[in-house]
């Protein structure tokens, strides 16, 4: 098993003081193929759109003019997904759902006994995707999940190339018997002179219907749906966080959400001042106060904000 941690806004040479979301991904090395294991240390997401997921990637890396970090992308991004507020009430906060609703579920442990003698080779070009199964491990139907089989590897191909699983870290250990061939940065013999279609009449690439996935019961119609149509409660969970909260951590939450704010456009502050004022009026107050503007004022530039007419504007 190889493991990696990592931050999410994070890049080659980050801190790991980081205020972020931290990366825990697993890649197993079993006799039916690799199995990868990638999440967050985080109970929520800041999206429930999968389509957006690429643009939040974009939104809290370099920009592109600058190519520094910017403030006022990220929390431009965040503001008109007031969905988001939930979880960026965690990460700016010290705070986790509360154990007795959702109590730890203990899966057991693993001991990590070897480091990388090569980061580059072990770690920089180590590809982990939730698309990476082996037989009897299926999916969910769950929104966010089935964006990222698709973004993960699409990722990685760009990064290191197509043939991104011949690298040895990402290589299984036990035999492969892939369809796949030819390409960028191909280093093995390429299946040689042997057919790579089926069905064929020469014993290669049979169809093992043992493997199939199993099928996935559905109703209606199957299309892209605004789940705005359908749930619009987006601060209850995020009001319920932050009345958890004593006062010290509430201070510090203000703080933490003041001090990452930085150098953003006021009207960008100002649109989440009205978000947290919608989920809780101290909580509203108090990120106010932090950056050193008013509620009334925020409330009174919401007519005038760029982002009114966004579907998720408040």
């Amino acid at each position: 098993m190889f493991a990696r941690f990592t931050t999410v806004a994070g890049e080659r040479g980050a801190a790991d003081a980081e205020r972020d979301i931290r990366g825990f991904a697993l890649k197993f090395y079993t006799e039916e193929g690799n199995w990868d294991l990638v999440g967050n240390n985080t109970p929520v997401f800041f999206m429930r759109d999968p389509r957006k997921f690429p643009d939040l990637n974009k939104a809290v890396k370099r920009d592109p003019k600058t190519n520094l970090r910017s403030a006022t992308n990220n929390w431009d991004f965040w503001t008109l997904l007031p969905e988001a507020l939930h979880q960026v009430t965690i990460v700016m906060s010290d705070r986790v759902w509360p154990h007795a609703d959702y109590p730890l579920i203990d899966v057991g442990e693993f001991e990590l006994n070897k480091n990388p003698e090569n980061f580059f080779l072990d770690v920089e070009q180590s590809a982990f995707a939730p698309s990476n199964l082996v037989p009897g491990i299926s999916v969910s139907p769950d929104r966010m999940l089935q964006a990222r089989l698709f973004n993960y590897a699409d990722a990685q191909r760009y990064r290191l190339g197509v043939n991104y699983q011949q690298i040895p870290v990402n290589a299984a250990r036990c035999p492969v018997h892939s369809n796949h061939r030819d390409g960028q940065g191909r280093v093995d013999a390429n299946y040689g002179g042997l057919p790579h279609y089926e069905p064929n009449s020469f014993s290669q690439w049979q169809e093992q219907a043992q493997f199939k996935e199993p099928p996935l019961k559905i109703s209606g119609d199957a299309d892209y749906w605004d789940f705005r149509q359908d749930d619009s409660d987006y601060f209850s969970q995020p009001r319920a966080l932050f009345n958890l909260m004593n006062d010290t951590q509430k201070q510090a939450l203000f703080d933490n959400t003041a001090g990452a704010m930085g150098d953003a456009l006021d009207f960008i502050k100002y649109r989440h001042i009205r978000n947290c004022y919608a989920c809780d009026p101290a909580y509203g107050e108090g990120v106010a106060k932090a950056l050193g503007l008013t509620v009334a004022d925020a409330q009174a530039a919401r007519d005038s904000d760029p982002g009114k007419g966004h579907p998720g504007f408040q």
